[in-house]
């Protein structure tokens, strides 16, 4: 998120079913160089900041466990393509329901800034609201901790969006 814009209920997402899944894509402009957020995604003592704990390999078909801040989330997460700095996917599954879910990372630079879209598939259509909201929750973190600021208090804030999230439409495939 730019830093001179506020976060207040501004919605970053859009919500939509492919093959009775959900998927949850963000887009988003950061204040920084594409090397710096790529960093920010791929370095375990930056992601230890705003998105959680992890343990394992982080290379390219590694396979690491994750707890993340915000959402509690806990699983395994494999890393599936790596393309430094434009391009991360990884597939996790959740430990405590055992579902299956991938994420993507695509980083455009934009002169001294950098453009990043985020799309996460395959959660449970029922839950693809708190996953909007738990995710624009991670992406916030993500932009506090590129702009020297702490992550934010997720509870409130999951409250906050998940009433915006509520009103968007779910687009199908």
């Amino acid at each position: 998120m730019a830093s001179d814009e506020p976060t207040g209920t501004r919605i970053l997402g859009a919500l939509r079913s492919a093959n009775g899944k959900g998927v949850v894509r963000m887009e988003d402009t950061f204040d920084n160089g594409i090397d710096e957020v790529w960093s920010a995604l791929t370095q375990p003592e930056h992601l230890a900041h705003w998105l959680g704990e992890l343990e394992g390999d982080l290379r390219l078909g590694g396979e690491f466990r994750a707890t993340y801040f915000a959402s509690g989330w806990e699983g395994t997460v494999r890393v599936q393509a790596c393309e430094p700095p434009r391009r991360l996917l990884v597939e996790g599954e959740d430990h405590k329901h055992h579902e299956q879910h991938a994420i993507e990372f695509t980083l455009t630079a934009d002169g001294a800034r950098t453009h990043v879209v985020f799309e996460e598939r395959g959660m449970p259509l029922d839950l693809l609201v708190a996953y909007g909201a738990g995710v624009q929750v991670h992406i916030e973190d993500l932009a506090a901790h590129l702009a020297g600021r702490e992550r934010c208090d997720a509870s409130a804030r999951w409250a906050e969006l998940f009433q915006a999230y509520e009103h968007l439409p779910v687009d199908a495939e």
